[in-house]
């Protein structure tokens, strides 16, 4: 698939994030001039097609007070992180959960999961509940703290570009 104009003008009106209001994809669609159906099945297809990888919340956690915020690291079996990574991913204190290759010697860690806490004490205590899920399939695990927003953004069109 590849862009025409309309979808262009689709994801430069949503690029910064959809408006705070009662029905926001009707809102674009008509700045847009179309339906709000149009639009919705215009963005599923560039979905489908891997243009758009997902629609999400990217909340700015800071602002929720959540101030302690961790990227835990895991050295999960091999055979059992893609299943353990989908259970991490689906804890309600987890922003995002992945797997990466390790860089072995160096880096041991296959899976990452984005933890969130008002305190370092709660981001702890939620990495053991973490550690208790994957159990002795985990073979050890650190964890990095944020200490600022560096990215909160989504894809960027440039002009005449994509």
């Amino acid at each position: 698939m590849t862009l025409d104009a309309t979808d262009r003008a689709i994801i430069a009106a949503t690029q910064s994030g959809l408006p705070l209001v009662p029905h926001p994809y009707a809102a674009i669609a008509a700045d847009l001039g179309m339906t709000e159906g149009v639009l919705c099945d215009r963005l599923r297809a560039m979905q489908a097609s891997g243009i758009i990888r997902r629609i999400a919340v990217a909340p700015n956690h800071y602002a929720l007070g959540m101030t302690a915020n961790g990227m835990s690291v895991w050295d999960v079996d091999d055979a059992q992180v893609a299943e353990l990574g989908q259970k991490v991913g689906d804890l309600a204190f987890v922003s995002h959960c992945y797997e990466r290759p390790r860089a072995l010697p160096e880096w041991p860690y296959n899976l990452f999961a984005m933890l969130h806490g008002t305190s370092r004490e709660e981001v702890e205590a939620l990495r053991l509940q973490v550690a208790d899920l994957l159990g002795d399939a985990c073979a050890g695990h650190d964890i990095l703290y944020s200490t600022r927003i560096l990215k909160k953004t989504g894809l960027r069109l440039r002009s005449g570009k994509g």
